[in-house]
């Protein structure tokens, strides 16, 4: 779960800090802060991956990048 790439940005719209996983489609989460971003982001990339075995989607191999920042 910790080798997807995370990429987080700042949301003036949600007034929030967005965190996205690009390998993961449609897998994001938000949060006031970076550090409640990346807790929620983790909690739904596990989310992802269990819904993705549970109707036996292709779960993409993480690339191993970490974090970017924009």
């Amino acid at each position: 779960m910790d080798r997807y790439e995370i990429i987080i940005y700042w949301s003036e719209e949600d007034n929030a800090f967005i965190a996205e996983v690009p390998e993961l489609p449609g897998c994001m989460a938000h949060g006031k802060s970076h550090e409640s971003a990346v807790k929620n982001v983790k909690d739904a990339i596990s989310l992802w991956i269990k819904t993705a075995k549970e109707f036996n989607d292709l779960i993409p191999e993480p690339k191993g990048r970490r974090l970017v920042y924009a």
